[in-house]
């Protein structure tokens, strides 16, 4: 459970690219946080599942947002069998 005053969000995104500050925007517009800070943020967190779709929980306290990864078991395949990022 998230203390009072944290803000939860589970998205899933690209590892290693930063999301689209239009999808983010509508989100944590709210919170008073910058789309495009956070999103580079996100790319830093994934870089070690680039190129693969994975899912993020941001828990946003007092404008800081910590950034955890949700990987799913397709993830956890192509990571453990050191498959090279998608050529997207």
């Amino acid at each position: 459970m998230a203390p009072p005053g944290t803000a939860t969000i589970i998205m899933k995104v690209t590892g290693g690219e930063p999301a689209p500050p239009a999808v983010l925007a509508p989100r944590i517009g709210p919170l008073g946080m910058s789309p495009k800070k956070l999103g580079d943020d996100i790319a830093k967190a994934t870089m070690d599942w680039k190129g693969m779709g994975v899912t993020i929980k941001m828990e946003i306290a007092n404008r800081q947002a910590n950034i955890s990864i949700i990987p799913s078991a397709s993830a956890l395949i192509m990571k453990a069998l050191k498959e090279p990022p998608r050529d997207r």
